[in-house]
This record gives structure tokens, C-alpha cells and sequence, in this order.
């Protein structure tokens, strides 16, 4: 079983006409032309079909389209899929509609209860600021990235991610991703504070979330007066010690864009191993995109009936990427995710639907990650232009 990943960019067949020459011009080049006008043509198709403020999340069992609140964590993950569409495309008509899904999310500005503020903010109006300057996205950005930082607790030495009564002083390995939000804001609004608390919460991190393999867990539970770890479990992956697969790729990404911004060594030594685990794991699919959680063959017969994460593989594609342009050696992170975005431009993936969970079914995040990947991959590869906009 597979999981398709999806939701906007899914279709069973589309005509492809003509497309505008690039410098990359032979035959293994195809997939990513065709991936680009698929794109463009399911994100205008999905920008006229939503409204702003209750943006696609997933898709129901019964087929529905599940919708996400201006509360719910994944909310800035459409918009930020639009910006990301526009950048790889030239569409401006999706530069319109990403600013509309964009300026919809103002009110998140002002929710403290939660870590996922890079996620809702930074991947909307980030974007939004990063592709036009428009200063009309910056107070939005100031208001969550002082909230973000807010939940930083220096005697532990980490963000809490939630306020869920059940949970003491809860971190999850999510939570690597917001950092990027905190090291831009201090450089865009002078406070270098915010790059302290990101360079401590992943030092934190890497000693109480990893295994020695370079695996990790995806909760850290901590006591709030003391600061000691009270509990190392799972909310999301198959048992407290297995290995998620989207919290290997989160762990991968973080740590990459950490020593991006830091230079500190020990996070790009993280990030190596991380990679490592990742690419050289003995239950990795041939086709690189992960199983749901590595350990899931003790628990399923084998390893073809455990739902694909389709997510954690854009997550990796993505942070490979990254990755390879901040080390001398970087052509086999490039080459791997490089296959990874051709497993998951193919029609396994790209042109099915699968209704079963948020285990097994289209998800924005996805969406989102890919984009991300697809435009870091045209960076490298030095294409151009890529389809004829009409």
C-alpha cells in the first residue's frame, strides 16, 4: 500500500502540449516539466476552489475534503504551497491568490498555545516576504516570532511545544522546524535572542532526543521545575521506541538549516548522521520513499502492506538538498533526493488517491515540502523558465 501524497497537485491524466525551453534540455528532464505543469495547473485549480481563512488539509474517508482552521498547526501550509507554486512557475495569477490565502491568516499573529508558529506563519507570510519584500507581511512575522521565543524556557533549554494538560513540559521533534523562523527574525528585527534560543533549544535537542544510532523520538517530556527529562515516548510513530519516519526527516531538516544560519560544526555533524540513518536504513524502500515508521515491519506482515509516508519523503527530499550545498561533498544528498522527487512525481504517487487516514491519504504538508524541494532542485540544476503560462 502507498500513500499518496497529494492533495492539490493529484490528477489521473492531463495533456501536455508545449513547454518553454530551459537549459537543461535532454530526456531526464522530463519528469520535472511535466511535475511543473501538473502543479500549476491543480494550485490554480485548488486556489479557485477554497476560501481564504479555511484553507484544504486532507481528504476525508468518505472522500470529503478535510478543512483546516485558522487554528489548526497545518493552516500555513496551502498558502505557503502557492508561493512556492509561483516561485518554480511564474504564475503571477498564484502570487494573487497566495497573497489573499496569506493576508487571511492575520489573526494567527496573536495565538501563544502553541509552538507551530513557524509552520503557520513563517510558511505563508515567510514566503510571502521573502518572494515580493512587501513589508505588509513583516508585523504579522514580529507578533508570532516574540510569541515563538516566548515559549522558550531557559532552565530547561527548550521551546514547549504543547499545553496539553496530559504532558508536563512537552518537546517534540517537530519542533526543530519552527527554528527557522527565530534565526530569520533576528536578523529582519535586530533581536539576536531569538538565534540564542534556537541554537540552545537544538543543542537540547540533540542530547535528549537521539539514540545513538541517530534515530530519534518524537516526545521529550521534561519537568518544568527541574528541567530533567521525565519521559521519552511517541505520539505520532508506531511505539515510544520506534523511528517515525516524518520525525527522521524533521530531525534531518532542522539540523541542516541550523548549521545554515549557526555555522556551529556539531550541527552539521547532526545532520550528516541523521542523513545517514535515513539513507542507509536496511528497511528504506527501493523507491526511497519511507514506510510510515522504520520499525513497522514488527507489527505488519510485510513491508508492501505498510502505508508509504509520502510526507517524510518530501520532508527528506527537501532537507537533502539543503544539505548538499553546505558541504564540499554534497552530490550523493543531491542524487538521493533526486530520486526521491521521481518516486514521488510519478504516477504512485502524484496521480492516485488513496482514502484511509491521515496514515494513507493527500495531505497539504506534503504538498507543501515537495514544492519546497522542487524549486530547491531547480536552484541547483540551474533551470529556467518551465512551462508557457497562458
Amino acid at each position: 500500500m502507498k500513500k499518496t501524497f497529494s492533495l492539490f497537485l493529484a490528477i489521473s491524466t492531463i495533456t501536455f502540449s508545449s513547454f518553454a525551453q530551459t537549459n537543461q534540455n535532454d530526456e531526464s528532464f522530463k519528469w520535472f516539466k511535466k511535475t511543473s505543469e501538473v502543479i500549476n495547473y491543480q494550485l490554480n485549480k485548488a486556489a479557485q476552489t477554497y476560501k481564504p481563512g479555511k484553507n484544504p488539509r486532507s481528504i476525508n474517508p468518505d472522500g470529503t475534503v478535510r478543512l483546516a482552521g485558522l487554528t489548526d498547526w497545518t493552516t500555513g501550509f496551502f498558502p505557503g504551497s502557492l508561493w512556492y507554486g509561483y516561485e518554480l512557475t511564474g504564475d503571477k495569477k498564484l502570487a494573487q491568490e497566495a497573497e489573499k490565502f496569506t493576508l487571511a491568516l492575520d489573526s494567527i499573529r496573536h495565538i501563544k498555545n502553541t509552538h507551530d508558529l513557524g509552520f503557520m506563519l513563517y510558511c505563508s507570510y515567510g514566503n510571502g516576504h521573502r518572494l515580493t519584500n512587501d513589508k505588509i507581511y513583516l508585523p504579522a512575522l514580529s507578533d508570532g516570532a516574540q510569541n515563538l521565543a516566548n515559549r522558550f524556557d531557559p532552565k530547561i533549554g527548550v521551546i514547549k511545544s504543547w499545553d496539553f494538560s496530559w504532558w508536563h513540559y512537552p518537546v517534540i521533534i517537530d519542533n526543530m522546524m519552527n527554528l527557522e523562523y527565530l534565526y530569520w527574525a533576528a536578523q529582519e528585527f535586530n533581536k539576536p535572542d531569538y538565534a540564542i534560543v534556537a541554537n540552545t533549544h537544538a543543542l537540547t535537542t540533540m542530547k535528549n532526543h537521539f539514540r545513538k544510532d541517530y534515530s530519534s523520538y518524537h516526545v521529550v517530556d521534561y519537568d518544568p521545575k527541574t528541567g530533567k527529562v521525565l519521559r521519552k515516548a511517541t505520539h505520532q510513530g508506531l511505539t515510544d521506541d520506534s523511528s517515525w519516519a516524518r520525525g527522521q526527516g524533521w530531525g534531518l531538516y532542522g539540523y541542516t538549516l541550523c548549521y545554515k544560519n549557526s555555522k556551529n560544526p556539531k550541527f552539521l555533524k547532526q545532520a550528516e548522521n541523521i542523513a545517514s540513518f535515513i539513507m542507509n536504513h536496511p528497511r528504506m524502500p527501493k523507491d526511497k520513499v519511507p514506510v510510515w515508521d522504520f520499525d513497522v515491519h514488527n507489527a505488519m506482515d510485510t513491508e508492501e502492506r505498510a502505508p508509504r509516508d509520502a510526507s517524510a519523503a518530501a520532508v527528506i527530499a527537501s532537507a537533502l538538498l539543503d544539505l548538499s550545498t553546505q558541504v564540499k561533498d554534497g552530490k550523493k544528498y543531491a542524487d538521493y533526493a533526486e530520486d526521491i522527487l521521481k518516486s514521488l512525481s510519478s504516477d504512485a504517487y502524484l496521480a492516485k488517491f488513496l482514502y484511509n487516514s491521515e496514515i494513507d491519504t493527500p495531505l497539504d504538508y506534503a504538498d507543501y515540502y515537495y514544492l519546497e524541494a522542487l524549486n530547491r532542485y531547480a536552484a541547483i540544476k540551474k533551470i529556467d523558465s518551465l512551462i508557457t503560462i497562458r
